[in-house]
């Protein structure tokens, strides 16, 4: 219910709005904590919440009694990962995010 609020709200499309939240938590728990990109801890922080993100989506799926389409969930994960990982290998196996 909160992501059909924030699409409306906010005028982005369903997929926007996983990328952007994916890339908030990262940065915002790198600044947070002051950890570097190449730390795992923002990347598991966004994989916990992408995770239960989806868990809710489909318990809301569930309530309402409509049919589950499990590749819309792996859509919306795979979304909210995407630049949050590619960021962190980035960092940690090339010099391209490296001071």
């Amino acid at each position: 219910m909160t992501k059909i609020w924030l699409v409306d709200t906010l005028g982005l499309s369903k997929d926007a709005l996983h990328i952007y939240v994916g890339l908030i938590l990262f940065f915002g728990t790198v600044t947070l904590f002051r950890l570097p990109l190449r730390d795992i801890r923002p990347l598991m922080a966004v994989l916990l919440a992408a995770l239960l993100g989806e868990i809710l989506d489909i318990y809301d799926t569930s309530v309402i009694g409509a049919p589950q389409v499990y590749a819309g969930n792996w859509h919306d994960f795979w979304n909210t990962m995407f630049w949050p990982t590619a960021l962190f290998v980035l960092a940690r196996y090339t010099p391209v995010l490296q001071r």
